[in-house]
């Protein structure tokens, strides 16, 4: 009898306990990679919303930072073989962006010895990704040197991609209004002033569940009248 354990102990697996062996290790074998895949897709999506927000953040904080150096000027040459310029604070509606050019005191020199001053014009404005149908980035145009024609030249960079919403608000201080446009350079808009507030809010693509995320900001413009102090009286 002893003898006969020891054979039936010795004998293994069958063939079906085996299958079932097997059946059980694909089986956590599955599952630890759809875990494992989870919370790879998990950290990247996560990882992707941040990079969206630190976009986002980053975009408002260098609008903020130059709209605040906006400035308009009644400077002009005595004669007109000398250079002129044209300095204006211009919002217009467009969407899914509002387009704003200013002139500003906020220009980097990088260049050492370079003939420049911190003066320049910017320009933001919505720009259609022309590799991605349906994309529009948020566009920033620089250019160093204030002339005639403020609303082009200089260099074009997108500031953020892949907007839902850039929208412009403007207050006025002699009404106490709100309002979507702003036009220093003509008469029957805002001549020669700038307005007291700002609202700005930026939406971006591809936040959590597909929604946009969306900063908001106010700010007060600090030179609100035209530069004026060598005018002769």
């Amino acid at each position: 009898m002893k003898r006969i354990g020891r054979m039936r102990r010795a004998r293994g697996l069958t063939l079906l306990e085996v299958m079932v062996a097997v059946a059980i290790l694909a089986m956590l074998a599955v599952l630890t990679y759809g875990a494992f895949d989870g919370l790879s897709r998990g950290k990247k999506s996560l990882g992707r919303i941040n990079d969206r927000y630190h976009q986002g953040r980053a975009a408002m904080s260098r609008i903020t930072m130059e709209l605040s150096s906006a400035f308009l000027s009644m400077h002009q040459p005595p004669t007109e073989q000398q250079i002129r310029r044209l300095t204006i604070f211009a919002g217009s509606n467009g969407s899914p962006a509002d387009r704003l050019d200013f002139t500003s005191f906020s220009h980097r020199r990088l260049t050492k010895d370079s003939h420049e001053s911190d003066q320049n014009e910017i320009s933001y404005f919505g720009s259609p990704d022309p590799n991605v149908s349906g994309k529009t980035d948020l566009a920033r145009r620089e250019s160093a040197m204030i002339d005639l024609e403020p609303k082009r030249g200089g260099e074009v960079n997108v500031l953020v991609e892949d907007i839902d919403l850039f929208d412009l608000r403007y207050l006025d201080a002699t009404t106490g209004m709100w309002g979507e446009t702003w036009d220093s350079s003509q008469a029957t808009g805002q001549p020669a002033r700038l307005p007291f507030e700002i609202k700005i809010t930026l939406a971006l693509k591809g936040g959590p569940e597909g929604k946009p995320l969306t900063f908001t900001t106010k700010m007060t413009l600090p030179m609100q009248a035209p530069l004026s102090f060598a005018l002769v009286k």
